[in-house]
């Protein structure tokens, strides 16, 4: 099976982004993206100090940001755009207002059985922009019981898109997480890839590759892989969109859509 032209176009992006050219001329790269994109760098080493532009997109804090101490505060993992969010009804979430998509489809084989685990539920939509930060932190304490990489396109998850185009999430790449909190209550996290993210790394397994030549989803699972609130596993190169699905009662979400959040806000409680 030939690879879909958004991924090519991927991969093309990614080999000049992780590319280290001569000092000079990737002081001219890397700046010349700060001020194209609006970055603000207040938080993270000055641009000239990434040797590809790859290092930049992902780059990490200078001084790690403070998370609050209450355990019971639902935290953001990003810094994001909300684009929607809302109850999960008849197996059915928003990729935003208007664009109903079915999650047993999203989820996948894998994953059926969270499709009745959160019914009644809340769910939550990232939109990660290139000039965000692109690490993506736990929003609470979870167990990772498995984790699954679905192969698929790459088309951007922009505001067009998002409102014209049916199925989105479900046509692009992703890993879905399944996960538990400490009362044995299901959340699932899911990664989409979009346009231009050469990679989504997951900091505890090397195994997934995305945008390769794996053409049939790969399944992995975990005895006691419990994640902090707030630990890293893992970022996007480029920006993308990180889907947050959970069980009726676990959480009380306080977010607006199109509301801007950075990783460390508190966006509600655990109940």
């Amino acid at each position: 099976m030939k690879k879909h032209y958004t991924s090519l176009l991927s991969l093309s992006f990614g080999k000049f982004a992780s590319k280290a050219f001569p000092s000079s001329v990737q002081n001219i790269i890397n700046k010349g993206y700060v001020k194209m994109m609006g970055l603000d760098m207040s938080e993270f080493a000055s641009a000239d100090s990434y040797t590809t532009l790859n290092k930049l997109f992902t780059r990490a804090f200078e001084i790690p940001r403070s998370i609050s101490k209450d355990q019971s505060d639902l935290i953001s993992g990003v810094d994001a755009l909300i684009t929607d969010a809302g109850v999960i009804t008849e197996g059915k979430a928003y990729q935003i207002k208007g664009m109903a998509y079915n999650i047993s489809e999203l989820f996948g084989s894998y994953h059926q059985e969270s499709v009745e685990e959160v019914e009644g539920g809340e769910f939550i939509n990232f939109y990660l922009s290139p000039k965000d930060y692109h690490r993506y932190h736990m929003p609470m304490e979870l167990q990772v019981l498995s984790l699954t990489h679905i192969p698929g396109k790459l088309y951007p998850v922009n505001f067009p898109l998002l409102r014209h185009k049916k199925d989105l999430f479900i046509e692009n790449e992703r890993v879905v997480l399944a996960c538990k909190d400490k009362k044995n209550r299901t959340h699932i996290l899911v990664l989409v890839g979009a346009l231009n993210v050469g990679k989504m790394i997951v900091t505890f397994e090397k195994n997934v590759q995305t945008n390769s030549d794996i053409r049939e989803p790969q399944h992995y699972t975990y005895t006691d892989l419990w994640l902090e609130r707030g630990e890293l596993f893992g970022w996007f190169e480029m920006g993308s969109t990180i889907l947050t699905f959970s069980q009726k009662g676990s959480i009380l979400p306080d977010v607006a859509i199109n509301q801007k959040v950075n990783f460390t806000d508190i966006l509600g409680k655990i109940q």
